[in-house]
């Protein structure tokens, strides 16, 4: 429970404020309500406070960040900021104009933590760990919304196929799972690494050319053909290929163009990287 007078200053405090790292028993000059919420919320919440005095506020709860760590002024690392709600009721002198308000506070931490968790699944492929369909999508109309240009590289190792069906579905997982993690190691800072579908990636190029991006492409597959070389004769020979697209158009007109220029890297007998209407062996 919290006091405030007409300005937003807090007068009186219970002792659970103490957990935000402000005493108010001991501060020399009154803490406003602003001073709780981290820096960039604050005047957010000033806002709503002022309205609230002013007898113009709507009632409900708003949400922001606390600072909650002795270095409250200064702390700004993730591990210290704590979500809370807080409810304003006004106070009414005897002529009926606001004198000041009584706050409620509540932790919506747990709340805040368990729908990022929820969001990130939402967004994430569960067996690789790399952003989904949906994800990367969603990239991909962003970057349209600023002209486009990029170009993107769509992968899949080559005979996934008959791959699970002689070797099951745990051999498959490892396969694409080890795909992915490849993908990763390979991929340039600024990359955007997703998974598509079960057997297929999405890689986003940024600030490359169409010759950069095919050079990189073709790097990916011959690397990975030399580093899932068979140690027996028995043992699977794991090739990939890749079909290149630049970001235009729409979403849908971006992947078919990537899709289509892997269906013809597959067509010429996999380890390839293709452009819709061009080929090229790596």
């Amino acid at each position: 429970m919290i006091r405030l007078d007409r300005q937003g200053f807090i007068i009186h405090a219970s002792a659970n404020i103490s957990e935000l790292g402000i005493d108010c028993s001991a501060a020399l000059l009154l803490p406003h309500i602003t001073d709780l919420a981290e820096r960039d919320h604050a005047p957010f919440l000033g806002e709503h406070v002022a309205a609230t005095l002013a007898g113009r506020g709507q009632t409900g709860w708003i949400e922001f960040p606390v600072i909650a760590c002795p270095e409250h002024d200064t702390c700004r690392e993730t591990g210290c900021q704590r979500w809370y709600a807080l409810s304003l009721k006004p106070m009414l002198d005897e002529a009926g104009t606001p004198d000041g308000a009584l706050c409620l506070m509540r932790s919506i931490q747990q709340l805040r933590s368990l729908e990022g968790e929820l969001h990130a699944r939402a967004i994430t492929d569960p067996l690789t760990g790399l952003a989904n369909r949906q994800a990367f999508c969603a990239s991909l109309r962003r970057h349209l919304a600023h002209g486009g240009g990029q170009m993107i590289a769509v992968f899949a190792v080559d005979g996934m196929r008959a791959l699970l069906m002689r070797y099951g579905q745990r051999t498959a997982d490892e396969v694409v799972w080890g795909f992915a993690k490849f993908l990763e190691t390979m991929a340039l800072p600024g990359h955007e690494l997703a998974q598509l579908d079960g057997e297929r990636f999405a890689v986003l190029l940024p600030e490359m050319t169409s010759r950069g991006a095919r050079e990189w492409a073709e790097d990916v597959v011959a690397t990975f053909a030399g580093l899932a070389a068979p140690a027996s004769a028995k043992a699977p020979q794991l090739t990939a290929s890749a079909g290149l697209a630049r970001v235009e158009c729409t979403v849908d007109w971006t992947l078919r163009e990537a899709e289509l220029g892997l269906v013809l890297a597959r067509a010429g007998g996999g380890r390839q990287v293709a452009v819709a209407g061009h080929r090229r062996a790596a």
